[in-house]
């Protein structure tokens, strides 16, 4: 059985750092990499990052662009998404996914 578990998550003051975690069991990041969605109240889910250790590439939308970054550890088991200087329109519901299995989602939020 696969799953993602998310971890990670919390309040935050702007220019913070926080770094998610996505934990799989079933299956590894190594085939398929890991993509990080988000979705704040009232808006449209964003894609806002992804990795492929396959292929070494990755993306980064301009949003998130040298503030997030992914990596992973030793095993492909689990992924995270560093963030860093972060600002209050950071603020959402993370998701991790992977082929189509989705982590359950993790609260950021960044206020004063």
């Amino acid at each position: 059985q696969v799953q993602l578990v998310q971890s990670g998550g919390g309040l935050v003051r702007p220019g913070g750092s926080l770094r998610l975690s996505c934990a799989a069991s079933g299956l590894t990041f190594n085939d398929h990499g890991v993509v990080w969605y988000r979705q704040a109240p009232g808006k449209e889910r964003e894609y806002i990052a992804a990795r492929r250790w396959d292929t070494g590439n990755a993306y980064y939308a301009e949003a998130v662009r040298g503030r997030f970054s992914i990596s992973g550890d030793d095993t492909l088991s689990t992924a995270f998404l560093q963030m860093n200087n972060l600002k209050p329109d950071d603020t959402a519901v993370y998701y991790c996914v992977t082929e189509d299995f989705w982590g359950q989602g993790t609260q950021v939020t960044v206020s004063s």
